[in-house]
């Protein structure tokens, strides 16, 4: 398995993900999986494929470590494991599924709100639900599905706002306080910390904010079945 995660100038970032790789190591001690980054951290997936290929591996399923179905998961990464093949020609390289959305990462976010006491009974309780944010409208609105997910059997209220495009953090916070939200809080929808979250928390720095998904024993869970999942695609390429 080779794991992508975006990349960051922040070490924290890569720190995390790495964590996540290693706890995942540890449970499947039988496969070998190797971390990569999109941009900004190594080593790369081209510098990855090209260790694997060197050490005789013929065959790797590639885990975008990604929560959404944007431009990193549907043009970047595929791009560079086209290169990676003609570089490669003996390699069959298959794409997972990206990590989210996903109950079991929704299971985590609200591990991470109820680690800072927060009451599931508590009707004033207003959830911003912080991702990146993208071009694509599609994107974007399975944010909203998540943060409905996070609501589901509480009382709170959630809503979304996004790093990049709008509504912002302000705009959100505001629209839950017109609702009834006496409390506000963040919960990053983000696998780690990094230039984004902190930009976040410095936006309105008196509202508390959740830590990032991070090391969640569920994280790994789900890189697990997706790389599970994708292995019926490698045995179809193999028998062609």
């Amino acid at each position: 398995m080779i794991a992508v995660a975006h990349g960051s100038r922040d070490p924290r970032s890569a720190a995390t993900v790495s964590a996540v790789v290693g706890r995942l190591s540890a449970s499947c001690p039988q496969l070998d999986v190797r971390l990569a980054f999109l941009d900004l951290s190594t080593p790369s997936v081209e510098q990855v494929v090209d260790a694997v290929a060197a050490q005789g591996h013929t065959e790797a399923v590639v885990v975008p470590l990604l929560l959404g179905s944007a431009y990193h998961a549907r043009v970047d990464l595929p791009g560079l494991l086209a290169q990676a093949g003609a570089q490669h020609p003996r390699m069959r390289l298959v794409q997972a599924d990206v990590l989210g959305p996903d109950a079991r990462l929704v299971t985590a976010l609200r591990d991470r709100v109820l680690e800072t006491g927060a009451d599931p009974r508590d009707g004033s309780l207003g959830i911003a639900v912080a991702a990146v944010g993208s071009s694509s409208p599609e994107a974007n609105h399975r944010t909203r599905i998540i943060a409905r997910m996070l609501a589901a059997g509480t009382a709170w209220r959630t809503s979304v706002c996004f790093a990049t495009v709008e509504p912002s953090l302000p705009q959100t916070i505001s629209h839950l306080r017109s609702r009834g939200s006496d409390q506000v809080m963040v919960a990053p929808w983000f696998l780690a910390p990094g230039l984004l979250t902190d930009r976040l928390r410095a936006t309105i720095p008196d509202v508390p904010h959740t830590c990032p998904i991070g090391n969640h024993p569920q994280v790994a869970e789900v890189i697990l079945t997706r790389y599970l999942a994708a292995l019926p695609h490698l045995a179809r390429r193999a028998a062609a």
